[in-house]
């Protein structure tokens, strides 16, 4: 705005009449009002209207209100959410009969491994009592629950966030996590189960990269497909931790290739990336990754561990990518759970990041 607009103009003539009236000077007469009655002779900028913009309803494209979204925590498998609930109550005995029946479902078993090692971050109690009936199970239970204990003290903060003595507590942890996992290696040699957890701890106490490499070896001699082991060395080969973005990307590949149940893992790194400030959503890597994700989250396999992770971030990679009818259908899948990680990035909050790019998705797509 010009300094001598026509507004201010006949505001600053107003202030000089209304003084000699009073035989003052501007100075002294202004000094004389309260900052209410100097505002009269000050004219306000006004401030630009925000665009006017219409929230669609999700209502009419059948996805639960904006109320009923929440970023809790959620376990699909009633059983594994069962036993997780009898062991915050003290009873570890559904959790033990859980993973007797689940044999060698070794994504599955991984992901209840991870639940109940979780909560028993939280209370050791019931494990104790687990441990002392000298179960391999409660061995693999217990290495997880002290590499989130590690984790917990750590906090999720990236490192320069991190006080020293939460830096010391996480070393001094996951040294314990580490004697515990090899303990439990050792008590079912034929489960990857814990040497899925020891890429974490490798991931944590930084390993070299030969020496990440050797546990990784030790987990796909067991199950080549192994999920959770494939999520965790993804991790360790991003930019972030101890790989690079060409690395991360090679892996992701290569898992792509391996198994649809491993595609997701294309939507991981393109997220990485994006994270890093690098493009990825659009390219012809991440479009040929959610090539194989899509028919497999339609598939037989909908109630595997990694279905709703997978969801999460096809639909984020769907709206960017302006299919967003196909976007629409995940969030419908998705229901109100906003507890997946990629939604923790947006900076405001979980569930603000979930109804935002719901959002997006409702206006692209077609009307119901």
């Amino acid at each position: 705005m010009p300094l001598f607009d026509f507004k201010r103009r006949k505001a600053a003539v107003a202030l000089v009449k209304a003084a000699r009236v009073r035989g003052m000077s501007v100075e002294d007469y202004a000094k004389t009002l309260s900052p209410a009655e100097l505002a009269q002779y000050v004219p306000q900028d006004k401030k630009p209207e925000a665009p006017k913009v219409e929230m669609p309803d999700v209502a009419l494209w059948g996805l639960p209100p904006d109320s009923a979204v929440t970023a809790a925590k959620f376990i699909a498998d009633a059983r594994l959410a069962e036993a997780v609930t009898a062991y915050r109550d003290g009873d570890w005995q559904p959790g033990a009969a859980l993973l007797a029946d689940l044999g060698t479902d070794w994504d599955r078993r991984a992901h209840a491994v991870q639940q109940l090692g979780d909560v028993a971050a939280d209370d050791e109690g019931p494990l104790k009592a687990w441990r002392e009936s000298g179960s391999a199970d409660a061995a693999t239970v217990h290495a997880q629950g002290l590499v989130a204990l590690a984790w917990q003290i750590r906090t999720s903060f990236t490192p320069e966030h991190v006080s020293e003595d939460q830096w010391a507590g996480f070393f001094r942890v996951l040294e314990e996590a580490e004697t515990a996992t090899r303990a439990a290696t050792e008590a079912a040699p034929e489960d990857p189960t814990p040497w899925w957890t020891m890429l974490t701890v490798a991931r944590g106490r930084q390993y070299e990269n030969d020496d990440f490499r050797a546990v990784w070896a030790e987990l796909v001699a067991r199950d080549p497909l192994h999920r959770q082991g494939h999520e965790q060395a993804l991790q360790y080969w991003c930019a972030k931790w101890f790989g690079s973005h060409e690395q991360m990307f090679a892996f992701a590949d290569e898992a792509v290739a391996k198994a649809p149940k491993l595609a997701g893992l294309g939507l991981v790194a393109a997220h990485e990336a994006e994270d890093k400030k690098v493009e990825a959503w659009k390219s012809d890597r991440t479009g040929r990754a959610l090539d194989v994700v899509l028919p497999w989250l339609a598939g037989e396999d909908q109630d595997h561990p990694a279905n709703l992770r997978d969801r999460a971030y096809a639909a984020k990679v769907l709206v960017v990518n302006g299919r967003c009818d196909e976007a629409v259908e995940q969030f419908k899948a998705l229901g109100v759970h906003a507890d997946a990680l990629i939604w923790a990035y947006g900076g405001n909050g979980r569930e603000h990041e979930f109804k935002k790019t719901r959002y997006l998705a409702c206006y692209g797509a077609t009307r119901p």
